[in-house]
């Protein structure tokens, strides 16, 4: 029992330590940079609203948004039947065939035609929509992750996950800050936000992996399950304070931004959510024809409202949303199917699209290719970083050797969460567009490798569990 006991202490130990000391070189690059560099303020960031934009017809922008949900589906269904990818793989790529990269190279004429520059912005503000549903949803999801007795072993993945990526890209951010960051952008947003967008997981994207190959329920797919949820948890919060510290300006306009979201954030659990609980416990009494929609899109909408206004991302406002959502409650249930059939086949493409409009392949053959180069020792970040840290703390907490590897690939999906992430590091001005094309590239990398790496692994599992039969029958 106390052999045991000892055990248990020594795995929680070598878990800190792997949580630890990447943390500790993080904050001794981030130290080191912010005395070696002075950080001057970011000027004002902003794209182009409609109201100041040349006029656009109504049927242009109807015209746009019919070929982008037809493209996104095509390229969907494409990679789902012949590459064995998930379905949203696809549609990520989707993006990048309708933008500058191969559209505007192949058929510019036609490229300019479907989508003029002054018809960008109204593309983005239906794609902000979509994003805030699809936070929601997300939300939902992530509400739902409860699996008995996986908790503290998945955990442990998320949570070492988080910090050897982070580490690693705060070192790249480091590297990086000198030649290729924006102006007038300080040392610290910069290499924080690298440090981020590193440590992501794709929790929407892994789950219906999962789902695909009927790994839900297995024990490397539930320890991923919970680590994702982890790690995307640290990560919001960590952006949330980024966030606040860039739009807050001051160290008071910091703190306001910081007391805001947290009775934001109080008003939700005390008060929305038994209210919630209590009318979708029977919405035909309380709703209008008791569609539990005509009250879920709003309360999507205005709790985006709300965290948009405090100084915080849109985005934060519709995941609360959706997690304080009571998840039993037959009628939310089925709303639930309905808004994720819209969200995904109708409003999720134009997001695609709108980052495929922002992505510039060509912006990184610029200056010699040095920049593809850079996107290489990104991917290897992104990948070592993951990979190696959760299948780390997964072998550490006594997941076999196998297993803990296909939990380092799983935690390697990024997805369509790291492009969100990365769009509001363009949006808020800490990325340029060349950075924000080039670590698209390594989302889309990083993704798309996670179904050939598990096959992989699954080959070599068959291969060698008849030589581990024989074995332990020549044992006995």
């Amino acid at each position: 029992m106390a052999e045991v006991k000892s055990r248990g202490t020594t795995r929680v130990l070598a878990v800190c330590l792997l949580s630890v000391l990447p943390l500790l070189a993080a904050a001794l690059l981030l130290w080191h940079g912010t005395t070696g560099k002075d950080d001057a303020e970011r000027p004002e960031s902003g794209s182009a609203t409609p109201g100041g934009a040349p006029h656009v017809e109504a049927w242009q922008l109807l015209l746009a948004l019919a070929v982008v949900v037809a493209v996104a589906r095509a390229c969907g269904a494409l990679v789902s039947r012949h590459l064995a990818q998930p379905r949203v793989v696809g549609e990520m790529i989707s993006g990048i065939v309708l933008g500058p990269s191969v559209l505007g190279l192949v058929a510019p004429g036609v490229y300019d035609a479907l989508f003029p520059a002054a018809l960008h912005s109204y593309l983005n503000l239906v794609a902000q929509i979509g994003l805030a549903l699809f936070m929601f949803l997300i939300g939902m999801e992530f509400g739902d992750t409860h699996h008995e007795g996986a908790g503290r072993t998945g955990a442990a993945v998320g949570i070492v996950g988080v910090c050897v990526s982070f580490a690693l890209g705060c070192a790249l951010g480091y590297a990086l800050y000198t030649g290729y960051a924006p102006d007038g952008v300080g040392f610290l947003p910069f290499t924080l936000f690298l440090g981020i967008a590193m440590s992501v997981t794709a929790f929407p994207v892994l789950a219906r992996l999962l789902m695909e190959r009927g790994m839900l329920q297995s024990r490397a797919g539930t320890y991923a399950i919970v680590g994702a949820a982890t790690a995307d948890l640290a990560c919001w919060l960590l952006l949330a304070g980024l966030v606040a510290l860039l739009r807050g300006g001051s160290p008071l306009g910091v703190l306001r931004t910081l007391a805001l979201t947290a009775v934001f954030f109080g008003v939700m659990v005390v008060l929305v959510r038994p209210a919630l609980r209590r009318v979708l416990e029977r919405p035909e009494r309380r709703l209008p024809d008791g569609g539990v929609l005509t009250l879920i899109i709003p309360g999507v909408l205005l709790s985006a409202v709300a965290t948009e206004l405090i100084g915080i991302h849109l985005i934060f406002g519709a995941f609360l949303f959706g997690a304080i959502c009571p998840k039993t409650a037959p009628a939310l249930v089925d709303a639930r199917g309905k808004l994720q059939e819209l969200v995904t086949a109708v409003l999720l493409p134009p997001f695609f699209a709108s980052v495929g409009l922002k992505t510039d392949l060509l912006q990184l053959g610029q200056g010699g290719g040095a920049l593809w180069v850079w996107a290489g020792v990104a991917l290897l970040v992104a990948v070592v970083g993951k990979l190696a840290g959760s299948a780390a703390a997964a072998a550490l907490m006594s997941v076999e050797r196998v297993d803990a590897l296909r939990i380092g690939v799983l935690m390697n999906c990024r997805g369509l969460t790291e492009l969100v992430i990365l769009t509001i590091g363009l949006e808020l001005g800490v990325l340029t567009p060349a950075l924000f094309t080039m670590l698209v590239i390594v989302t889309l990398c990083a993704t798309v490798m996670t179904a050939p790496l598990l096959d992989l692994l699954d080959r070599a599992e068959a291969r060698t569990a008849p030589a581990r039969t024989k074995a332990s029958s020549v044992t006995r």
